[in-house]
């Protein structure tokens, strides 16, 4: 009986965000789930900036990156969840010369063998103006399907320097907690939120 509940709760959270995910998706960029508050963006900018500064704290290949980068796209709490369908939501900030110039949402959505909840962070670091162009193109950026996307996983990042980085996109995964496994970003878009003041 124990196991049923589990299961049902399972399919019903899965559920409940997916239909957020959904709700979100259907808005896109131009909608009123697309908008922000100033309040929303300084609280954005303040825990974007404070998970950037624990991964500088715990992979100081990052601040390698963040050093020849263009700009930093920083996402601190992204949720993600699923059953069979899957999805995965939540908002960032870019920080360009260590100043937020714009506010973000990723939102992805996934098809396959999945069950549970997981919530991580990730970076973006975009190593020359082609990436930051991509950013804010019309109709967002879908990050996964960038050929210029390098994934810096443990075993990369100890022959990541200086005379050794290339142009195009890095992307750091960080604070993993939950059950999923296979973090990654096929299927994520990425778009700008408007801030309303």
């Amino acid at each position: 009986m124990k196991i049923l509940d589990f299961h049902n709760l399972l399919a019903a959270t899965a559920a409940g965000f997916l239909t957020l995910l959904t709700v979100s998706c259907a808005s896109g960029p131009g909608g009123s789930d697309a908008m922000t508050s100033s309040a929303d963006a300084r609280k954005i900018d303040q825990k974007s900036r404070s998970a950037l500064e624990r991964l500088y704290r715990t992979n100081p290949k990052a601040r390698t990156l963040a050093n020849n980068a263009e700009g930093i796209l920083v996402f601190p709490d992204i949720v993600k969840g699923g059953l069979v369908w899957g999805g995965a939501y939540g908002d960032g900030a870019l920080y360009q010369r260590n100043r937020a110039t714009g506010y973000y949402r990723s939102i992805s959505a996934s098809w396959g063998l999945q069950a549970g909840l997981q919530k991580y962070g990730y970076a973006l670091f975009l190593m020359d103006d082609k990436a930051l162009r991509a950013l804010n193109a019309s109709g967002g950026w879908e990050i996964g399907s960038a050929p210029n996307l390098t994934v810096v996983d443990k075993g990369m990042a100890g022959s990541l320097s200086t005379t050794t980085l290339e142009k195009g996109t890095y992307a750091i995964f960080f604070d993993q907690k939950g059950l999923m496994a296979g973090l990654g970003l096929q299927g994520t878009k990425v778009t700008r939120l408007a801030i309303h003041r």
